[in-house]
């Protein structure tokens, strides 16, 4: 490529980035070089280049996926300049012509609106592969890029840029892909923040922006006051389900790094206002109301004479000195008065706009206060919400010690016949913990902690920092109530005697299968208890529930827990409405297709009519964040396609012939449904196959793989229930069996097609034309049909070291996969993947040749590593195939 030109070409960046690779490589490791370029193998390799090799593969896969990304922003506003921010499929501007286009009246937007409330919900679960440090070469690189596709540089500029390039490219080989050490908690939590200060606070005052435009456009007779519909939430530092290193210290820990990372935005925000207001009381005739405004800031600010003499005849300046001094205080090192919540920081902002407009600064007020005010409105004082995640079996086990104390009579077994009754009774009466907490146990102790936490974090001055205490594995209405009672033990009750509330929002996770089927009479049960429905009512009268994916997929197969989700979201909402208690669902989605990771526009499009109503949250998890916000175009789009789609279903799903339940395509379902889970079942009870799963795949070295500091499993144990979800599906992808994804579909559709005939296949063929759910489900079967390979499977599979569990189980594998990708076709019509997801190929396509070779490579590791006494070079060889593998993929669980 020609030095001069600008990139036009997405294979411009691609080459670009290829050629400075290789000549980093090259002035290395010039064996190496000839991996890159195709002349040799991985697996053909001395053991001593392996790892270089690996590298250098590796850091290829992150180069192209920033290409990628490059291209996808690129195409989008393409689409934009030719056909306007319209032609932009699933954005604000998309979504609200289509409505206007329909015909929906402004009244009903307006409604949409009012009720928006979306909720991207950071979690760090041991899904990501890469270090902040390379995220940060990543950014820079990326934007690079974008700097090179400018026309205006010079020959010798764009070769300065090249240059530079080839320095991160340099930095991204030195600074080495595997962790030394395993991540802490507070590393975690640092990384989350990191997304915020560089991408989601500046694209969040931007989406909102971004919806006033396309409104403005679509709707000109009509002015829509837009809230600030954004709500981020966390996990990090606040899910203790299994990881003993969060501990009630390092909750408190993340709710002061939050607040002091929204605290740190503001300042540096308020200072670039200091700077820029330079508005004049010579010039301008300043409103008397703010000059009241100004008086009383100035008053609270500690330091007025000073901010009057330094900035004289400047009214505006004064005033962002003033708040800037107030904010400085809040923070803990100024001598101001602290701000005691974020809705007096916001009021001050209120005013500063009001007058700036007053005096004729309308754009200059839109321009730098209105974003900063938008974003107070969203963070507040504390970034996000953090919430605090456990498990039902570790709040049953603290509740029974606690009352082995307090029940000298004999204390109720979790689950017995008196269990019930005993939590009622004493959310009922009020009843307090009177009992030294030195007579218990770490972990209860451990607990009763986090609850003061909790209880000090909504007493205090930072408003919605804690968010929702969501119980893992709930199983009965009883888990819930026990921690509301744990709740009311430690002084989050507010009233004495058991008649007011208890000030803590309680979230079931339904995850399992039979806990989605059961969740409906759970949840009635639940808000029958009088306790409950008042503290309901008391936090806007909604009922959150989180719906598991993970697990669901892992007990039931991908076509058994996507139908039990969609069911359980209904049979939920029609109790709310039963109850008059509004339900908001929060989706415990993942990277991976198994785990719910379908194209968000999609995903929420298929969503049963009337389960969103403009709320909605979704765990955001692993690398899933890094490949969404580590950009700010990229993160902007991210968010917009998520708001949109929800303010989309809340407005059109009730009408949509697409959503609708048909009676013959539920009965289909509950059929498919019932046979596919039945051939998954047979599958996983076959004999040999947790053997099969243990030695066929990566599953045990994943824990020398130091990407995030969540132990595997729960509890310890070794068998398949207690394993995590993520790593089981991170495992089934490192051997490309990818079964979590597709396995026993193939059977539920040739068992339907041969029991009803034609009419059957005809059937299926309309539900995958008329039947949004249906449609997304198959398509997603056929997409990572496409990525799963039955001849690397088989290469895994020869490490199983009984040949007849290997033989018996692979064939079964590979005998469901071959008739499942033979009735996907059927199903489709025969509609070819490349035709419906060009994209989608052409970047699996263009890595598939480096993964097949690095997983012949990984075969060869495990075996050296499992013989024992392998060398350390051979352990770090695998590690690194292991990243390598899941950045082909892009994505790990």
């Amino acid at each position: 490529m020609d030095q001069g030109k600008p990139l036009t070409q997405h294979e411009d960046a691609r080459s670009l980035l290829f050629r400075q690779l290789v000549s980093v490589v090259k002035e290395r490791e010039p064996t190496v070089a000839q991996v890159l370029i195709g002349r040799t193998a991985l697996d053909e390799l001395a053991s001593h280049e392996r790892i270089p090799a690996l590298q250098a593969t590796g850091i290829w896969f992150q180069l192209v996926a920033i290409a990628n990304e490059l291209l996808a922003m690129r195409a989008r506003r393409e689409a934009e300049k030719l056909g306007g921010a319209d032609d932009v499929v699933g954005s604000f501007a998309n979504v609200i012509g289509e409505i206007a286009a329909a015909g929906y009246p402004a009244e009903r937007v307006q409604e949409a609106l009012d009720s928006l409330l979306v909720g991207p919900t950071m979690t760090a679960h041991p899904t990501e592969a890469k270090r902040v440090t390379v995220l940060e070469i990543h950014r820079r690189i990326y934007r690079k890029l974008t700097e090179l596709e400018q026309h205006r540089w010079a020959p010798r500029e764009r070769a300065q840029h090249i240059d530079d390039l080839r320095g991160e490219i340099e930095l991204l080989w030195m600074s080495g892909e595997l962790r030394l050490e395993r991540p802490s908690v507070e590393h975690e939590i640092a990384w989350g923040l990191h997304f915020f200060r560089e991408v989601i606070f500046e694209a969040t005052h931007k989406l909102y922006e971004t919806v006033e435009e396309a409104l403005a456009h679509h709707y000109p007779e009509h002015v829509f006051p837009v809230p600030s519909f954004m709500r981020y939430a966390s996990w990090i530092g606040g899910d203790r389900d299994g990881h003993p290193d969060v501990t009630a210290k390092i909750t408190a820990h993340a709710l002061a790094e939050c607040r002091r990372a929204a605290l740190n935005w503001y300042v540096s925000q308020v200072r670039r206002l200091v700077a820029v207001l330079s508005v004049s009381a010579r010039v301008v005739d300043i409103p008397d109301e703010f000059r009241a405004a100004l008086s009383a800031v100035l008053e609270h600010s500690g330091d007025a004479e000073r901010i009057a003499a330094r900035n004289p005849d400047e009214p505006f300046r004064q005033f962002c000195a003033a708040m800037l001094e107030r904010l400085l205080a809040t923070r803990g090192d100024g001598t101001g008065t602290a701000y005691p919540r974020a809705e007096a920081f916001a009021s001050d902002l209120h005013s500063l706009q009001h007058a700036l407009a007053r005096v004729g600064g309308r754009k200059a007020a839109r321009r730098f206060v209105r974003p900063l005010l938008r974003q107070v409105e969203t963070f507040g004082f504390r970034t996000v919400s953090l919430d605090i995640r456990q498990n039902s079996t570790v709040v049953n086990r603290v509740l029974a010690e606690i009352f082995s104390f307090t029940d000298k009579a004999g204390a109720p077994e979790p689950g017995g016949p008196r269990w019930s009754e005993r939590i009622r009774s004493a959310l009922n009466s009020g009843e307090r913990l009177d009992l030294d907490r030195a007579c218990l146990s770490p972990e209860a102790r451990e607990m009763l902690d986090l609850f003061d936490v909790i209880r000090d974090a909504r007493a205090g001055l930072n408003g919605g920092a804690v968010g929702a205490f969501i119980l893992s594995m709930t199983r009965s209405c009883e888990d819930l109530l026990a921690v509301y009672l744990l709740a009311q033990y430690c002084g989050l009750a507010t009233a004495p005697d058991g008649s007011g509330t208890i000030a803590l929002k309680v979230v079931p996770l339904f995850e399992t299968i039979a806990d989605l089927r059961a969740a409906p009479d759970i949840l009635d049960r639940l808000l029958s208890v009088s306790i409950v429905s008042r503290s309901v009512r008391d936090l806007g009268n909604c009922q959150e529930v989180m719906l598991g994916y993970s697990d669901s997929n892992k007990d039931g197969g991908f076509l058994a827990s996507n139908w039990e989700l969609s069911k359980a979201q209904r049979r939920i909402a029609d109790l709310g409405t039963r109850r008059k208690v509004r339900i908001s669902f929060f989706h415990g989605r993942g990277g991976s297709v198994s785990r719910g990771g379908a194209p968000t526009g999609r995903a929420v499009a298929a969503q049963p009519a009337g389960t969103v109503g403009g709320v909605m949250r979704v765990t955001e998890q692993g690398e899933v964040v890094s490949s969404k916000f580590a950009n700010r175009g990229t993160g902007l789009y991210q968010l917009e396609i998520l708001a949109a789609s929800v303010f989309a279903h809340s407005v059109k799903s009730r009408d949509e012939e697409e959503l609708k339940a048909v009676p013959e395509y539920t009965e289909a379902l509950e059929a498919l449904t019932g046979m596919s889970q039945a051939s998954y079942a047979g599958l996983v009870g076959e004999p040999g196959f947790i053997d099969y799963f243990n030695q066929a795949s990566p599953v045990e070295e994943l824990a020398l793989l130091k990407i995030g500091s969540r132990p595997a499993r729960r509890f310890g144990a070794r068998d398949l229930s207690d394993l995590r979800a993520i790593p089981w599906v991170f495992a089934w992808s490192q051997n490309r069996h990818l079964l979590t994804g597709w396995y026993g579909i193939g059977s539920a559709l040739n068992s339907f097609v041969t029991v009803r005939g034609d009419n059957g296949l005809e059937l299926l063929q309309q539900m995958f034309e008329r039947f949004r759910f249906f449609r997304l489900v198959v398509d997603e079967v056929d997409k990572v049909l496409y990525q799963a390979d039955m001849e690397i499977a088989r290469l895994y599979a020869e490490l199983v070291q009984d040949d007849d569990v290997a033989r018996r189980i692979y064939d079964k594998i590979a005998a469901e996969f071959a008739l499942t990708c033979r009735m996907i076709s059927q199903v489709n019509g025969g509609k070819l993947l490349p035709e419906r997801f060009p994209a989608f190929k052409r970047d699996f396509d263009r890595v598939r040749p480096q993964m097949d070779s690095i997983h012949r490579l990984q075969v060869q590791l495990l075996r050296e590593v499992r013989e024992g006494n392998a060398p350390k070079r051979s352990v770090n060889s695998l590690l690194l195939s292991i990243n390598c593998i899941s950045a082909g993929l892009g994505w790990t669980g």
